[in-house]
Formats: C-alpha cells, structure tokens, sequence
C-alpha cells in the first residue's frame, strides 16, 4: 500500500504518452484560452475524478513539458504518473469532490478518496498560460467515525459567499494562524471567535473553542504537542480560506492544511488534514512539500 499518492491521472503509460502528444500539437485560439481559463475549476474537478472513471481526456488540461509534483510519494512530471497507476488496482479508486475554489492561477480542492485506501485531501493545482503546471497536495485517513459534535471531516456548507470580500477574510485567517498558531498569542484567541459558535471537522476535536480547548489539554496530558513553525500559502474565494503551513505533530515534521469558513469578520467553521513529511531520503521527486 502506498500511504501518500498523487491520486488524478488513471491511464496507462501508453495513453499518457499518446496524450502528451496530442497536446503538444494542439494549438489553442484567444477563444479557446480564455474559455479554458474559465472553466478551470471544471477541468480540475473532471481530472480528480479521472481516477475513478479511467478518463484519459483531462491530461490535456495539463502542460505535458512542465508538471512540478509536490507529493513526495510521486515522482515529478507525467511520467511520475504512470508508474504510481501501475500499482493503483483496477476499479478501487473513488473520488468524490466536495468542493472547489478559485484564487488567481489556483484552484483547490477538498476532495473524499479511496485510493489505496480511504482518505480526505486537499489538492492544489497552479495554472499558467491555460495548463496546470504544479501540483501539492495534504491527504489524511479518513476518519471511520463522526467527531464528537456529530461531524465528518467534510460534511458542512459548499457555498461560496462574499466574493467581494475575499482579501479582507484572507487577511483576517493569515492573522489567526501568525498569531495564534505560529506564535502562540493566546491572548487575542477570543477575537477571530464570535463565542463558541464554532464548526469543527477535525475528527478529533468538538465544537467550539470550548472543544477546541478540551482537545488540546487531551494531547498535553498525553505528552503529544502541535506546533505550526510556519506558513507557506493562504489561497481564499469569498468566505472560504485555504492555509498551507508547516511544522511538527507528536515530534514529527508535518504539513498542515486548514480551510476555514468565515461569516460576519470570525472564524465560523474549520475542515483540515495533517500529513507527517517523510524523510528526504524517502522523497520521491525534489521539489520538497511546499
């Protein structure tokens, strides 16, 4: 089993190089890019869920000379690709996108998988030039049971609200992860918060800053602790705000994701995955997590 995958390109090597191919000798119109750059959230969604239908199609959607993998699992380009499917067995894979949003070049996803196994992840994909040419992403086991309020880990609103303020909410979450996460201001916790009116997804952790509380005095009784050290992306659209950060769980080096929702200037609502980082000797491309 392998533990962490780049899970979106479900064709033999035969059928990516074909592709590739294609692609190169495909000339798109003005028309064509700005109509592709429209519907790129669709062509990520269609890409994910290739996985599971076997689709060789969306690889067009991807620059066949530039492909920069972040999962470390993967090795980098197309060709890394192939050689993870050869090990993916036929028709296990399933994928269901929960949802997806859009930042500038970037779109991301939140995405319920079985691929090698159940697991929850979140998937960003960079364009450039009408192709997505890099690619991170952060995958968690999928938690077989609900977390203490009653929540999966992706369960919750879909919508997208108050684009117009997408800066001001991106703004408000890289503040809340700086100071309370990074530096440990505590202090100024109560002011992102409208009380303990809270949504919490982490399988682990209840409602509210109430459980939140509750959940982290657990981990220090049990000698556990969390450490963010730093942040490497804050992605949003409207209420919706993705932040990549790194640092360390139970001594571990690890990547942290965390989606939060806002409503009305607080935090309202919060989804994440944690990955432990192997070992550089384990890296299976050179391009590091972030």
């Amino acid at each position: 089993m392998i533990p962490r995958m780049s899970r979106f390109i479900p064709f033999t090597l035969a059928a990516l190089a074909a592709v590739s191919l294609m692609t190169n000798a495909a000339t798109n119109s003005p028309k064509q890019e700005k109509s592709m750059a429209s519907h790129q959230k669709e062509q990520v969604v269609e890409l994910l869920k290739s996985i599971e239908t076997g689709d060789t199609k969306p690889v067009s959607y991807i620059n066949p000379d530039k492909y920069i993998q972040h999962n470390l699992a993967v090795g980098d380009g197309l060709a890394g690709f192939g050689a993870v499917l050869q090990q993916l067995p036929k028709g296990s894979a399933k994928v269901n996108t929960v949802r997806v949003f859009q930042d500038g070049n970037y779109v991301f996803t939140h995405t319920d998988y079985n691929f090698f196994g159940p697991k929850i992840g979140f998937d960003i994909f960079r364009y450039e030039d009408g192709k997505i040419v890099e690619h991170w992403d952060n995958l968690q086991e999928k938690s077989a049971a609900a977390n203490p309020s009653g929540h999966t880990m992706t369960d919750g609103t879909t919508a997208v609200q108050d684009i117009t303020k997408t800066e001001e909410n991106k703004a408000l979450i890289r503040a809340f992860v700086d100071e309370i996460l990074v530096n440990g201001q505590m202090e100024k916790l109560t002011k992102y918060f409208d009380g303990d009116h809270y949504i919490q997804h982490n399988p682990n952790i209840a409602d509210g800053l109430s459980g939140l509380g509750s959940a982290l005095q657990a981990l220090a009784k049990q000698g556990i602790t969390m450490k963010y050290d730093r942040i490497h992306k804050v992605l949003g659209e409207g209420n919706s705000v993705l932040v990549v950060s790194e640092g360390s769980f139970a001594g571990q080096h690890t990547s942290f994701y965390d989606l939060f929702r806002v409503e009305n200037g607080k935090i309202a609502e919060h989804w994440d995955t944690i990955e432990t980082i192997p070992p550089r000797s384990d890296w299976k491309n050179g391009n590091g997590k972030f």
